[in-house]
């Protein structure tokens, strides 16, 4: 099975000279063996051109609108993504939600949207703070709160708008243990593992999804993400401030490789 690799550049680099640079570098490091994927979500104004730069990279954005078009003023349309050359999107974001007061709704609007429009869909949940891991309550808690959200934001979704199961990819990744929303310090592999798992059977039981991706997202770098993908539930990761620095990333996606399997 591969493994997938997302690279959220968030509002960097500040020029596309930059950006292009980044991403060829990136795409030159990518390993001939076709056991992962890489994405990389740079910023809308850098996608179409970005495009061009690589072979070996397939590009995603980092938020969408519901509305095909219309007078939305700042809006980007699924339609227009897709014509752009994105074939992945991020939606539900911490940050959106946290700052921007993106709601549940909101969410949900953008996930019916984009599956409509044959974007492959990147959920990200998590919950806001840490749990006290030595106690059953806390786990439970951060369980029920990831459970809400899923919930909420795959309203009206079901296995009939899933056409294959790269249409729908969660990600995991815990507020608390993000560099920008929280400590920055990462989540335990084993929680990490845990809580991934539970994902994977409440969109199993809940929604028939037999085999949807779910990421781990939350202070990855190079140091750490083996102890993720070593576990067998974990199938990825979306990586941060890590993936703006190539020799970095490039390390990332070396480990990620020498523990992908089919």
């Amino acid at each position: 099975m591969q493994k997938l690799i997302v690279a959220n550049w968030k509002m960097n680099p500040i020029s596309a000279k930059e950006a292009f640079s980044l991403a060829k570098k990136i795409d030159a490091g990518i390993p001939k063996k076709k056991n992962i994927e890489v994405v990389i979500a740079p910023p809308f104004p850098y996608l179409e051109c970005i495009k061009y730069q690589v072979s070996s990279i397939k590009l995603g954005a980092q938020d969408v609108f519901w509305e095909d078009k219309g007078a939305y003023t700042g809006e980007v349309s699924p339609t227009m993504l897709k014509n752009l050359g994105a074939e992945y999107v991020i939606v539900g974001h911490s940050e959106r939600r946290r700052l921007l007061n993106e709601t549940d709704e909101m969410v949900n609007k953008k996930v019916q949207a984009s599956m409509k429009a044959g974007l492959k869909v990147i959920l990200c949940v998590g919950e806001p703070k840490r749990a006290t891991r030595d106690m059953r309550q806390g786990i439970k808690e951060a369980k029920s709160f990831v459970k809400r959200q899923l919930q909420r934001d795959l309203k009206g979704i079901s296995k009939s708008h899933v056409a294959n199961p790269m249409s729908l990819i969660v990600a995991y990744e815990p507020i608390w243990a993000i560099s920008a929303g929280g400590a920055g310090k990462p989540d335990k592999p084993e929680d990490a593992a845990e809580m991934i798992r539970f994902i994977k059977q409440f969109l199993t039981t809940h929604y028939s999804l037999l085999a949807t991706p779910v990421l781990y997202g939350g202070s990855v770098n190079s140091s750490n993400v083996r102890n993720f993908l070593q576990y067998e539930e974990v199938d990825g990761a979306l990586v941060g401030s890590a993936s703006l620095k190539h020799q970095e990333f490039k390390k990332i996606i070396a480990a990620v490789s020498s523990v992908a399997y089919y």
